[in-house]
């Protein structure tokens, strides 16, 4: 952090005093907090005092910690501490302040600084001849998507070229400040995209838009063809010939449903097991599973390797079905049920 120290004296006011609107209001400020908590309106206090006077004096420090009834070494270090303080005079039309961080650095602050030299003076705190306007480069000010952008007082200018910024210093030392529109100076709302939105314009937009997989479970295809068939059952709309080669994976990055190694579906049987009582099973996860086929504990129970992979590439689970070993839970649920599970594991199933 810059060492920030305040103007020399022969620049400082002889005394300070808040004016009779900001007295009043500094009398407000003070009261709304506890009593003995009265020094935490220093920063506010602070703000106000800069706001009339145009930067804060070594005579306001004084008078606020009179007021406030702290030592005056106590305000100095909040007046020296935060950067929103000004401790020397600036311009008393337009002090510019061009935010440096990165996102506006990338999009051309450099080019504003050099105007900010050019048209108002060459060192940062620097007042141009007149009086009337002063710069400095500050860091980021919090609208990085409408880079490069300056401060001047309270308002930002965004979305500024070289040029827009040099019509705005013009404005400003013309007085005529107030006429200059703020935010961003392109074709955009506020942080909205440039020239407007461009999705979802329309009412039924993101009912169209809703991608396929967001259909609901109970609206999954059931499965219609016989169980004496079930080796080589489809769900019903899946055209897939498991006879041929796998497809590539869709753009999801599951594996493709035509896959050879995809477990074979079954209809779906007068009496389905309960598959949550698988662990790592969970409501969503077993729905997916009737959405291929799987209702029971012997399927599960019957997969190899490869389909036990394609099953965790298409969960996204990442190796969870074997490090839970759902096969062998399968097998023990599909032996005896619960009682049997207790047998293997030890433990009741979930």
């Amino acid at each position: 952090m810059s060492v920030r120290r305040l103007a020399e004296d022969n620049v400082q006011p002889a005394a300070f005093a808040f004016n009779r609107e900001n007295a009043a209001w500094a009398q407000k400020t003070i009261q709304k907090y506890p009593k003995g908590r009265e020094q935490s309106a220093v920063i506010p206090l602070l703000m106000r005092a800069q706001e009339q006077d145009g930067w804060v004096t070594k005579a306001a420090i004084e008078s606020i910690a009179d007021m406030l009834g702290m030592a005056y070494i106590r305000v100095l270090e909040v007046a020296t501490f935060y950067t929103q303080f000004q401790l020397k005079p600036v311009g008393t039309r337009a002090h510019v302040q061009v935010c440096g961080t990165t996102p506006c650095m990338l999009r051309g602050a450099e080019d504003l600084i050099r105007v900010c030299k050019s048209k108002i003076a060459h060192d940062p705190f620097t007042l141009n001849e007149s009086g009337t306007l002063s710069w400095e480069e500050v860091e980021c000010q919090g609208a990085c998507v409408n880079a490069p952008m300056v401060m001047i007082f309270k308002d930002t200018y965004e979305d500024l070229t070289p040029e827009q910024l040099e019509q705005i210093i013009d404005r400003f030392d013309a007085g005529k400040g107030a006429e200059v529109a703020t935010g961003p100076q392109i074709d955009r709302v506020f942080s909205a995209p440039e020239g407007g939105p461009t999705t979802l314009t329309t009412p039924d937009a993101l009912a169209k838009k809703a991608p396929a997989s967001a259909k609901k479970v109970s609206d999954a295809p059931t499965v219609s063809v016989p169980p004496s068939n079930a080796a080589n059952a489809k769900i019903e709309g899946d055209t897939a010939d498991k006879s041929k080669p796998a497809k590539a994976a869709d753009v999801s990055g599951k594996p493709s449903l035509e896959d050879k190694n995809r477990p074979a579906g079954i209809a779906k049987p007068a009496a389905v097991d309960d598959l949550k009582l698988i662990s790592g099973v969970g409501p969503k996860i077993e729905g997916t599973l009737h959405e291929l086929g799987i209702y029971t504990f012997a399927q599960v129970a019957s997969w190899k390797k490869a389909e036990r992979e394609w099953v965790d590439g298409y969960l996204n689970f990442k190796g969870r079905i074997e490090r839970d070993d759902w096969v062998k839970q399968a097998k023990a649920l599909a032996k005896g049920g619960e009682a049997e599970y207790i047998k293997v594991f030890g433990k009741k199933p979930r």
